[in-house]
């Protein structure tokens, strides 16, 4: 069964909107591990928009199951992800002002540098993984800088899969194929919902585990959190 990992970066921007504490991130982190989810991701930003950095060290003792911490690995970055020592830490290209991520890196042209910071973080008992589209040339690298898992950067497939078109979704099974036999484990995520996930996770070979966050929590306020949780188990069985 693929592990799922809830993305709570939307609950934290919505307390952030009127200050407070309501909705209560540490709370909210709980129960939807006590509904059933295996992890809990969180992507921190510099300008701390959603996630704070000071809730990454709360969460630390909260998160009972995977603690998944998301971002670009500039000093602070790093910093606050060695002294909290997660369980798997998913470096992310984003720029300072991004929105959301939106491209995985280039691991040919940063080849050096992810070897270097994959190296620290191993040393210290992290796992570690690359967010990264599907180019098998990118995959090849990837393996050389001793990652151990990539993350597959789904959002053209979901994209096209709204609109009809299930081709979409060969080039992540050729992906996860590749990494797989370069011995990478394989997570993905980013717009994947109730719509495509089950489809996703049908052809996609050895994946490990998706992270899911502003559709998950969309869907939940329509459908409750705690069913929404266990309507993406289901799916990923």
């Amino acid at each position: 069964m693929t592990k799922l990992s809830v993305n709570i970066n939307k609950i934290a921007t919505l307390r952030n909107s009127r200050g407070g504490n309501v909705p209560n991130l540490l709370k909210v982190a709980t129960d939807i591990q006590d509904f059933g989810a295996e992890g809990i991701t969180i992507h921190p930003r510099p300008d701390e928009r959603h996630i704070r950095y000071q809730d990454a060290y709360d969460l630390k003792s909260i998160v009972t199951t995977e603690y998944n911490i998301e971002g670009n690995p500039i000093d602070k970055f790093m910093k606050m992800v060695l002294e909290i020592k997660p369980t798997q830490v998913t470096l992310v290209p984003d720029s300072i002002d991004a929105l959301t991520s939106n491209a995985g890196w280039n691991t040919i042209k940063h080849q050096a540098y992810l070897q270097d910071v994959i190296a620290e973080f191993k040393r210290n008992g992290i796992r570690t993984s690359i967010f990264i589209d599907t180019d098998l040339k990118l995959i090849e690298a990837a393996a050389k800088t001793g990652t151990d898992r990539i993350e597959l950067y789904t959002e053209e497939f979901a994209t096209q899969y709204e609109v009809g078109n299930i081709e979409a979704v060969k080039p992540y099974t050729e992906a996860a194929v590749l990494a797989y036999e370069l011995g990478l484990g394989i997570n993905a995520g980013h717009d994947l919902n109730l719509d495509n996930i089950k489809f996703f996770k049908e052809n996609i070979p050895n994946l490990a585990e998706v992270s899911i966050g502003h559709a998950l929590i969309s869907e939940s306020l329509y459908l409750g959190l705690e069913n929404v949780v266990n309507m993406y188990l289901d799916r990923l069985k």
